[in-house]
């Protein structure tokens, strides 16, 4: 396979380090930060569309489930039949997307409609994160390849640490629908400024694009399929975060500022992985992932006492903030295929995990219960680390 910055001067933009493409890399977590918060707001607000819906939490966790299947099918298809249109043009396009999303959600009248408008987000995310992945790659010189994503990867934690924590406490304050109208238009804004901030860079259709074949292609399989069992874990856990947090004895009102404080706690996570990605890859992915895994089980060990629910939440939010960045930066650096291809996989892959993590929690719920919810994604992330463990060409010790 042949570099995947070749060929980028002809953009007007040269990859060099983080620092020249500051600009860029702000771009593109403004962008994430928006994406997240699209993706995850129904998660803080399942109880009160439920109620006014009248349908069962787990049935309103599958406006999750919807949004994320969407993503899975369609990243690596959308990615090749776009691969050659400007990813500039491409990326704002997907969040005029995200915007419309918002809009039909703020003012569906009933249930179908509401799973419409979160499969047009669902269409839009296909595409922005497989787009987005391989514009940072490109932004940069390989070797500053892991603290640019993980850049990157700040504002998608921000999305959880402001973006859906404040929408969550605004649709508790003035009701659900004013906080995805209140995200339509944020959306709005956020697309305006990056097309004022975003470089354009070259990509897709041409020779350097061309996928990797053999091991590379293996080890990027590897890595794609333990990001799926991952993002399982962990999101057949936090889509119904909330229903935990209100069964230990939380109060409607702090939610909110709980996930807040959560999502904090996460950018932990995100800076780890930023200072530690170009040196010790291997090391990071394990640390992110133990510290996850650990919080689930404490998680499960407390339930339902309140105080021990909240410091295991604490610890599992601090993990859960560098798992993006670390399987972005993995995937791309096994040279598998193309930045766009290689996003989209990590894309679909993700999002397979987040909409069966949906699934399987509802089911859990319906069956064993809220209590054995945290030790079934324990379970997951565990398996995860096994992976990580064995495949020491798909997670090398050195970048």
């Amino acid at each position: 396979m042949g570099d995947p910055h070749d060929g980028l001067p002809k953009s007007g933009w040269c990859p060099g380090t983080v620092r020249d493409a500051a600009g860029g890399i702000v771009a593109l977590s403004l962008a994430t930060f928006l994406a997240v918060t699209t993706e995850m707001l129904p998660v803080g607000l399942l109880p009160l569309i439920g109620a006014e819906l009248d349908i069962s939490e787990s049935t309103t966790g599958l406006l999750v489930t919807v949004y994320a299947f969407m993503v899975a099918a369609l990243a690596v298809p959308l990615t090749v039949w776009t691969a050659r249109l400007p990813r500039k043009g491409l990326l704002v396009g997907t969040l005029v997307a995200y915007t419309a999303s918002n809009v039909i959600v703020a003012v569906a009248p009933a249930f179908a409609a509401l799973a419409a408008g979160r499969a047009v987000g669902g269409l839009a995310h296909a595409l922005f994160f497989s787009v987005c992945i391989g514009y940072g790659a490109r932004l940069v010189r390989p070797h500053f390849t892991g603290r640019a994503l993980s850049l990157v990867t700040a504002g998608a934690s921000a999305g959880f640490v402001l973006g859906v924590p404040l929408s969550t406490s605004l649709g508790t304050a003035v009701g659900w629908r004013a906080a995805f109208g209140v995200l339509a238009a944020v959306s709005a804004l956020t697309a305006v400024l990056v097309a004022a901030l975003l470089p354009a860079v070259a990509g897709g259709g041409g020779g350097q694009d061309d996928p990797g074949r053999g091991s590379s292609g293996a080890r990027l399989a590897v890595v794609s399929v333990t990001n799926a069992v991952v993002y399982l874990g962990q999101y057949s856990v936090y889509t119904y975060v909330a229903v935990v947090l209100l069964a230990a004895g939380l109060s409607v009102s702090c939610v909110g500022p709980v996930l807040l404080a959560l999502g904090g706690l996460g950018l932990l996570g995100t800076w780890y992985a930023g200072v530690s990605l170009d040196r010790h890859p291997r090391a990071s992915i394990l640390t992110v992932l133990g510290v996850l895994a650990l919080g689930l089980v404490a998680l499960g060990l407390t339930f339902p006492a309140l105080g021990g629910v909240l410091a295991a939440a604490a610890l599992w939010g601090a993990g859960a903030g560098g798992v993006a960045s670390v399987f972005q930066t993995a995937a791309i650096r096994t040279r598998g295929a193309s930045p766009d291809v290689v996003g989209a996989l990590v894309n679909s892959t993700a999002n397979v995990g987040i909409g069966a993590g949906a699934a399987l929690g509802g089911a859990v719920l319906a069956g064993p219960g809220l209590g054995s919810l945290p030790f079934v994604g324990a379970a997951l992330v565990l398996a995860g680390v096994g992976v990580v463990l064995v495949a020491r060409r798909a997670f090398p010790a050195s970048p």
